[in-house]
């Protein structure tokens, strides 16, 4: 009998005892946990993690809530299919690590993953108590609970039944997709490259996605346990340019994975876009999150503005608009054509805005901004919107209000509208086919047009989650990895 075999009876039967412990009537009595955190006067001072994690106790009470249903819907909503009862049951034991160990059984990223993908749609949008008109067991803080204290304890060991096949596979990105393709590559045993634009390794991950969400050392750490895996990590390696698709043939790759994201930003085509102080969430994040703009002794300017308006109302406009508010904006406002309701960012994020301080102008559309004698931009007008007919997306779509146009005193807007799919690796790999929205054509298993070519995350999807881009890397390696030892 395997160790697999092994571990499902024993889980079983633990999992047994802890049903009979507590009946499911007094567990479904016990509140879900409140998640510490930073008050909000002193968290715009500072780049800190706002939410604070678990203690021990807290995470033990969680974990006692769920009712560890025989049909778990909860692992049909998680894009990469962890064994969320397991896991949670675990930590209900006390065995912490374990519980750790079964999360990076299917999650290369699970201290990410425990902070910034959106449970609530997913997993937890699956749980038995959303029938009961009560709240979901926290899936995503324990998974953050496991994952945090794995890495208090130390390196993770290696597993050990992992056997080098000598086959050499690259990554092109180490954003989420990448990263959780290489995990999955290095653990059959592939001989695993990845390679990075930038100078720092992580992709959306470092330049996107702030520090007071998800702080740089949590990244470092699973980069870490990747390293320990095998992965190699090349920085300053643009592939399409610095190494084309023949150089990597040639250094002999016998497949590649493409992670390249969607980092090319959309505007409005609205006039006064180009003044100064208008720019990009992508140009704004990256210059303060990646290249420390902003912090002492950082050579990389940035605008700081007094009145800043942020363009959308996803979770990247929300990551724009509290960064705003940490670098000194006494208004920081949200500009969004439809209501709060239909505002695609997490109810978590907004509800974290609110309490910085930041201001809601829902239903407005910008229409134009204006410059002052130096060409900055110093003003902004504002079409005021009311709801209409559902559109295709089921959203009801935004119809303007005749006559009624606000105008608004700004000094910097930050646009946040959506992202366009990286064009470089399309437009430099002959016969690579693409879709009429520029992202890579690929087949149900992520392989492209090309056969040693597959791809996943935004640079296929045009703009996802975290968690879906870890998806696509998961099953692309699956894929791909058949494929190669076919072959082999």
């Amino acid at each position: 009998m395997t160790d697999r075999h092994n571990d499902q009876g024993r889980n079983a039967a633990w999992r047994q005892t802890l049903r009979d412990a507590m009946p499911a009537k007094e567990r479904t009595a016990i509140p879900r946990t409140v998640m510490p955190q930073l008050d909000p006067a002193y968290r715009i001072t500072t780049n800190e993690e706002v939410n604070q994690g678990l203690t021990a106790e807290q995470a033990v009470t969680e974990a006692t809530r769920c009712l560890d249903c025989p049909t778990p819907t909860c692992i049909e909503g998680c894009p990469v299919n962890i064994a969320i009862p397991d896991f949670i049951k675990n930590i209900q034991r006390g065995e912490v690590l374990r519980a750790a160990a079964i999360l990076k059984q299917t999650s290369a990223l699970p201290a990410v993953c425990g902070r910034v993908c959106p449970q609530e749609r997913q997993c937890e949008s699956r749980c038995i108590y959303n029938k009961m008109k009560k709240e979901p067991v926290a899936i995503g803080y324990l998974e953050r609970f496991a994952a945090d204290r794995e890495r208090a304890a130390g390196p993770a060991p290696v597993p050990a039944d992992i056997v080098r096949n000598g086959i050499r596979v690259a990554v092109a990105g180490s954003g989420p997709a990448g990263l959780s393709f290489a995990g999955d590559m290095a653990k059959r045993g592939f001989d695993v490259d990845v390679f990075e634009a930038l100078h720092e390794i992580g992709g959306v991950l470092k330049y996107g996605i702030p520090e007071f969400r998800l702080p740089n050392s949590v990244v470092d750490a699973e980069l870490d346990n990747l390293r320990a895996l095998g992965v190699k990590f090349h920085t300053n390696t643009v592939i399409g340019k610095t190494l084309s698709y023949d150089d990597l043939l040639n250094m002999g790759f016998k497949g590649i994975f493409v992670a390249s994201g969607a980092g090319l930003p959309r505007f409005m085509g609205i006039p006064g876009e180009n003044l100064s102080g208008v720019m990009s969430s992508n140009e704004y994040l990256t210059r303060i999150n990646l290249m420390g703009a902003g912090r002492p002794g950082s050579a990389t300017p940035v605008l700081k503005g007094r009145r800043v308006a942020v363009i959308g109302g996803g979770n990247t406009a929300m990551d724009s608009v509290r960064t705003a508010r940490r670098m000194g904006a006494e208004r920081a406002m949200i500009i969004y054509r439809r209501g709060l309701e239909e505002m695609p960012a997490r109810v978590e994020e907004v509800h974290h805005a609110r309490e910085e301080g930041v201001e809601f102008l829902t239903l407005c559309n910008p229409v134009r901004y204006e410059g002052d004698e130096s060409g900055r931009v110093c003003r902004m007008y504002v079409q005021r919107m009311e709801l209409g007919e559902p559109d295709a997306s089921g959203r009801r779509s935004p119809v303007p209000i005749e006559g009624a146009v606000d105008e608004i005193e700004v000094d910097q807007v930050i646009v946040s509208v959506g992202v366009s799919p990286n064009p470089l690796i399309p437009d430099n790999i002959a016969g690579l086919n693409v879709t009429p929205r520029g992202t890579v054509a690929v087949d149900g298993n992520h392989c492209s047009s090309i056969p040693t070519i597959y791809a996943g995350g935004d640079i296929v999807r045009g703009g996802a989650t975290v968690i879906l881009a870890m998806g696509d890397g998961r099953q692309a390696a699956a894929s791909m990895a058949e494929k190669l030892l076919e072959n082999a």
